[in-house]
């Protein structure tokens, strides 16, 4: 633990954010799992969840939950998936 007033504050600080940003990006997964679940039960429903997904992915990146190519990954296998269940 630090000594300085203003390291133990970050301590804290970054303690919360951390757990912030865990439940965030729990909440993508799962989002991400639904999404790929319906993609394979109807495509009608896939393809309005992708489009929530990849906006909610979009978010995440710029606010900085994940990282931006991790998300442009998670949307390139996602669509692959929906294009494979189209045909």
């Amino acid at each position: 633990m630090p000594n300085i007033k203003s390291a133990m504050k970050r301590v804290k600080v970054a303690n919360k954010k951390t757990i912030a940003n865990k439940g965030k990006r729990s909440e993508l997964r799962t989002q991400v799992k639904k999404t790929r679940a319906a993609m394979t039960e109807s495509v009608s429903d896939g393809e309005k969840l992708f489009k929530d997904t990849q906006a909610s992915l979009d978010r995440a990146a710029a606010k900085g939950y994940l990282h931006k190519k991790n998300v442009s990954r998670k949307k390139s296998r996602m669509a692959k998936a929906l294009n494979k269940a189209r045909s």
